[in-house]
């Protein structure tokens, strides 16, 4: 049962799902969990899929459009802010509290691709997420300052930046919005040295596989000095004390970032490897998303 939902981050209202337990009784408590989508992602794809079949294991579990992005409110328009998306999970944590159905302390936290690094972030400060997983974890602020856990020189970052100041200043003075795709927008853009995040995000963001109107699939250009300056990782190893789960395909280029995740931390982790899948796989492939969604189950029944 999936009931339409929002709240507020500020002054952004917050389009949402609650997903609910099947034979829910507003009577008892359940714990509950906080979905946060991949980066051009919306609540209607994977992560409404892992929400949906989480709550069939009798967990509540709210999913919604980060703010500026989706069904949600906010200008710009696709501004890909890791700040605000972090506040976005602690403002969902806000809702799910106010439910009396809720237990406030049985909640945990998931995401998917950049939403499993934005998890990893908001666990490290909401002390009311009592864990946290992750599948094909995608740290926005790490990702952008290299690629695919290969750090970019530092003569490249400052270029990226001074092209971000100088469309920030011609947007003061006027001019419209660039953006920017977070995966190919047309297939003759891909090749065979495109990897298989970008060729598997095309298949699935641009066709019908997983395309939605609301998903855009690409971010305000001058989101990059926002996302270069971020972390998501950089107090793990003293703040995230939480269960953490790392799921990740073993063929996935990025495994590298759960494999970061797990050696920073110091706290009760795992990090569980499915043999076969890509990155993208793990979206929507039956075949490893019915491994990873067990996993889960387990690994919250902590809560």
């Amino acid at each position: 049962m999936v009931e339409i939902v929002s709240f507020r981050n500020k002054e952004v209202e917050i389009a949402g799902h609650l997903h609910l337990p099947e034979n829910f009784s507003e009577e008892r408590e359940y714990p509950a969990l906080v979905g946060i989508h991949p980066a051009g992602g919306v609540k209607e794809q994977t992560i409404g899929s892992y929400a949906e079949r989480l709550a069939e294991h009798g967990f509540v579990t709210v999913v919604y459009d980060s703010s500026y992005q989706g069904a949600s409110g906010g200008e710009p328009r696709l501004l890909e802010d890791p700040t605000t998306r972090v506040e976005d999970a602690r403002c969902a944590a806000d809702f799910l509290t106010t439910l009396p159905f809720v237990d406030s302390e049985r909640m945990g936290v998931f995401g998917i691709c950049a939403g499993g690094g934005y998890a990893i972030s908001v666990a490290q400060t909401e002390r009311r997420f009592k864990a946290v997983a992750t599948v094909s974890a995608a740290p926005m602020g790490e990702g952008s300052r290299g690629f695919l856990g290969h750090l970019s020189p530092v003569a490249e970052q400052i270029g990226a930046l001074e092209m971000v100041a100088a469309q920030r200043t011609a947007e003061a003075r006027g001019a419209e919005p660039v953006y920017a795709p977070f995966v190919p927008e047309t297939l003759e853009e891909i090749n065979e040295d495109t990897p298989d995040l970008l060729r598997e995000g095309y298949d699935y963001y641009r066709t019908p596989r997983g395309q939605h109107p609301n998903s855009k699939g690409r971010f305000l250009l001058t989101s990059m000095d926002k996302m270069f300056a971020f972390s998501a990782f950089d107090q793990i190893p003293e703040l995230l004390t939480q269960p953490m789960l790392l799921i990740a395909g073993s063929k996935a280029d990025t495994k590298v970032f759960s494999d970061q995740a797990y050696e920073l931390s110091k706290g009760p982790k795992e990090l569980f490897v499915i043999d076969g899948a890509t990155h993208i796989a793990l979206y929507d492939v039956p075949e490893y998303v019915d491994q990873a969604i067990p996993k889960m189950v387990e690994f919250f029944a902590v809560l």
